[in-house]
């Protein structure tokens, strides 16, 4: 039996907080079912209380209406919701243990000793490292204290804030990237059974899903910290020679570059020298020739012009 008498469209708004406009869009969509028609009335009943509440929560949750009817079937089709909003819930869960924090705009220019501007400010908003707190101008969100961390040491070893905020833009892109390829590889290895049957998945198939979510969650995180170490060693290695290769000699630059001389000319100078200081030599040897051809150039400038009497 209903909960509360029968309701016309007015008053389905008001208890629901949406628009008379947008219950009618909803019916023209499908999301909503037709009202009761009694006479010339149309009355609603706490099904579609119910109904409005469930899609303004999915809403909340970044879902799109086309995903809402969906998984709204699951409810007309007599299957019930809890398993699919199970598992809806699972992967709208959060990602990580962090919990977010408050922090003060004084706060705020006591870590970053100063410097923040109503400038970085916004720009922190809009990547989202801060979130304001509606009704108090001067207090502030942290959905990831590991990121603004982060941004203070990196604020304090010398980097500008417009850098860091550039820095983070490109690696969010790149990071978006990779969670999108682990999404898609688990979706066509892991989940596809329960997404692409010819059937909806019922209560227990959004079980075990919901419970597939909760055991490969850590593994993505796992897989890019164990990958990011391995190329961190790799690369800040190779990055390191390269700039210490810029602050050596001629003789020791030459020798981390291939070059290709004559196996006759190396011969003879190996004989020359030896084979221990060929680099330095044929290095000595073309900075030489080096200064020699400026030494003419220059000299070639003063010059004084040849005597008339010599020519011919």
């Amino acid at each position: 039996m209903s909960d509360i008498p029968a309701l016309r469209i007015e008053d389905l708004a008001h208890l629901s907080g949406a628009t008379v406009r947008t219950i009618r869009a909803y019916q023209d969509r499908g999301l909503l079912p037709r009202p009761e028609r009694h006479g010339r009335a149309n009355l609603y009943s706490d099904a579609h209380l119910v109904r409005l509440r469930q899609i303004a929560d999915l809403l909340d949750r970044g879902y799109t209406l086309a995903s809402i009817k969906e998984l709204l079937e699951a409810w007309d089709t007599g299957r019930g919701l809890g398993g699919v909003l199970g598992l809806v819930a699972e992967v709208d869960g959060p990602w990580s243990d962090e919990a977010a924090v408050r922090i003060s705009r004084a706060e705020l220019e006591e870590r970053f000793r100063g410097t923040p501007d109503d400038a970085a400010i916004a720009d922190a908003v809009e990547l989202g490292v801060l979130e304001p707190v509606p009704g108090d101008e001067d207090c502030f969100l942290v959905p990831s204290p590991q990121e603004l961390a982060v941004a203070v040491e990196l604020h304090a070893a010398g980097v500008p804030l417009s850098a860091i905020s550039g820095h983070l833009r490109e690696l969010r892109g790149q990071v978006e990237h990779i969670a999108a390829r682990f999404l898609e590889f688990t979706t066509e290895h892991v989940f596809a059974r329960y997404l692409d049957g010819p059937h909806r998945p019922t209560d227990a198939d959004a079980a075990e899903a919901a419970s597939l979510v909760r055991r490969l969650r850590p593994l993505a995180q796992q897989t890019v910290d164990a990958e990011l170490a391995r190329a961190m060693g790799l690369l800040a290695v190779r990055h390191l020679r390269q700039h210490l290769d810029t602050g050596k000699g001629p003789s020791e630059r030459i020798s981390s570059r291939s070059v290709s001389l004559p196996e006759e000319t190396m011969r003879a100078v190996e004989g020359l020298v030896g084979a221990e200081d060929v680099a330095e030599f044929i290095a000595l040897a073309a900075e030489r020739e080096v200064r020699a051809r400026g030494l003419d150039a220059l000299t070639s400038k003063r010059r004084p012009p040849a005597d008339l009497g010599e020519q011919g």
